[in-house]
């Protein structure tokens, strides 16, 4: 089975540079999840009639234009389930996507920045605690639990090109790096870090200073598992060439059953 999780920064956008084509065509995940859609389903319909070989779901948020997320499955896969939001359906920014599907329990997650004001910056750490909190009680109740997503968090110093610089600073700052090692602490484990210590690789480059040429940039997309599922891992690429967006893609490559 394999897994993708790419924030597009606006799914019709990249479709229009021909990148969205480009992906699906060189990946051949049978999953994808996408963060910042920032489209309403309806305005979406071009693309669910072009890419019939999946079935599409958004969840989009009420503020038109803004954040979103989206799972796309292979059609020809087995039953499944998907689910939005927080239990009870709470998320107003459309930021959760779940999907139960081949006895896994998978999640897409577009984590908030925090940037926009102190009320911003105090929401994304709340939202770092519900969500280790909901993946706990998934993971309580049986189920084989991964997630995926962008986390707006680069967590180590070789997540970042200028780590000196950027300490302190939103992406960077102790504070939420304290939340993903919380997450470790619980058993989550960040898939491609535990395989590789020590490569830098980079998943987003700010397209204002041009970053992405010089390769200055930030690894903020990220697969979590549970640490007893590492074993089905059998490995995770971050698509480093591809274009569209300011994020690349990630694909993970899983054992099934």
């Amino acid at each position: 089975m394999r897994l993708a999780s790419w924030n597009v920064n606006g799914l019709r956008a990249v479709e229009r540079k021909g990148e969205l084509e480009k992906f699906v065509s060189e990946a051949q995940a049978d999953i994808i999840f996408f963060q910042e859609t920032k489209a309403s389903v309806e305005k979406l319909t071009p693309i669910v009639k072009k890419y019939p070989r999946y079935t599409q779901h958004y969840h989009s948020a009420i503020k038109a234009g803004y954040a979103g997320t989206g799972c796309w499955i292979r059609r020809d896969l087995p039953d499944y389930e998907v689910h939005v939001g927080f239990p009870g359906g709470v998320d107003p920014e459309g930021r959760i996507m779940r999907l139960d599907i081949g006895g896994f329990t998978f999640l897409g997650i577009y984590f908030p920045n925090g940037g926009k004001s102190p009320q911003a910056w105090e929401g994304k750490l709340v939202f770092y605690e519900d969500i280790l909190d909901y993946v706990n009680h998934l993971r309580g109740g049986g189920a084989k639990v991964l997630f995926c997503g962008d986390v707006n968090c680069a967590h180590e110093e070789v997540d970042i090109a200028r780590a000196k610089e950027n300490d302190g600073n939103i992406g960077f700052h102790p504070l939420e790096r304290e939340k993903l090692t919380k997450y470790e602490m619980n058993g989550w484990v960040d898939v491609y870090r535990r395989r590789n210590p020590d490569t830098v690789v980079y998943s987003y480059w700010d397209l204002y200073t041009r970053a992405r040429q010089r390769n200055v940039g930030w690894r903020l997309d990220y697969f979590f598992s549970d640490e007893k599922l590492l074993d089905k891992v059998v490995d995770v690429t971050y698509f480093t060439e591809q274009m569209g967006s300011d994020h690349c893609p990630v694909l993970l490559e899983l054992k099934e059953g």
